[in-house]
């Protein structure tokens, strides 16, 4: 998903994409790839791409002949700013200087003008690469049910201001402790706080990016999926075994494919240089 994000068959803001009309992916496919990716993703109950444009979703969901975009949903800058200018314009002099008929014409037309802009820049001129888009989207049934559940499917594909918070993550992941009244007990029982803190820490310092992180360290994801994380996030910790050597890591290690992360036994509080 996050792939398909910075691909280029995709533009405009960062939260909210447009298709983009590139001849090379067109022609090897690859929006249908893209499609197809996402129905599988989702089946699986992996994450959805959150990036698409609701006037993108919209095209799905209703069909391309229903999309009303706006303004944002352009991504060239510069007809994006004389666009602007056309649908901002209040007086003759301020939408072009030409002769007063077409001026005439063009004030009072002016939304429609704008609207057939917006449809051509965003919808018809990447009709083709819809298509193949939409045609990857049907697998194992996922277009129909966006359709059927556009509600339930609008904050999975479109952005939605829901950022990770220190008590979510810190209720996402189950310790694994050791047996009570163990020396092992007694010393992971002296980071489960500080690990506590040191989420805290991060989200008043850096913010959800950083949690976006060390939850991408861990599991692989940079969001919770859907329908949840299979298997449950853990937190283990690393000890010093009797086969072992006296080195162990100081810094965490993880397990993406059982999403586990595995702490470092400190007897200090956790820095925040812990993870990148």
């Amino acid at each position: 998903m996050e792939a398909l994000k910075e691909s280029s068959m995709f533009e405009g803001q960062n939260e909210s994409q447009n298709l983009a009309l590139d001849s090379s992916a067109l022609r090897e496919n690859r929006y249908f790839i893209a499609g197809w990716a996402t129905a599988v993703s989702l089946v699986h109950g992996g994450p959805g791409p959150g990036f698409l444009s609701r006037t993108l979703f919209s095209c799905l969901v209703d069909g391309p002949e229903s999309a009303k975009p706006t303004l944002s949903d352009i991504a060239d800058s510069d007809l994006y700013e004389k666009v602007k200018k056309i649908q901002e314009a209040t007086n003759l002099k301020e939408l072009l200087e030409s002769t007063e008929p077409l001026m005439d014409y063009f004030i009072e037309d002016r939304n429609l003008l704008v609207d057939d802009i917006l449809m051509f820049q965003v919808v018809h001129r990447v009709h083709g690469a819809f298509e193949r888009f939409r045609d990857g989207m049907k697998t194992l049934g996922v277009l129909d049910a966006i359709q059927s559940h556009p509600v339930s499917f609008l904050p999975i594909l479109c952005h939605q201001p829901t950022p990770l918070s220190a008590d979510i993550i810190e209720e996402l992941f189950e310790f694994r402790l050791s047996q009570k009244g163990s020396n092992n007990r007694v010393q992971e029982e002296v980071v489960v706080p500080f690990w506590r803190d040191y989420l805290q820490d991060i989200e008043d310092e850096d913010g959800p990016d950083k949690l976006e992180k060390i939850l991408a360290f861990a599991t692989g994801a940079t969001c919770i999926p859907p329908m949840g994380f299979t298997p449950q996030p853990t937190i283990e910790f690393l000890h010093i075994e009797r086969s072992q050597s006296a080195v162990v890591s100081r810094f965490p290690m993880a397990n993406t494919c059982i999403n586990c992360l595995k702490l470092p036994l400190h007897k200090t509080q956790l820095n925040s240089t812990l993870f990148i």
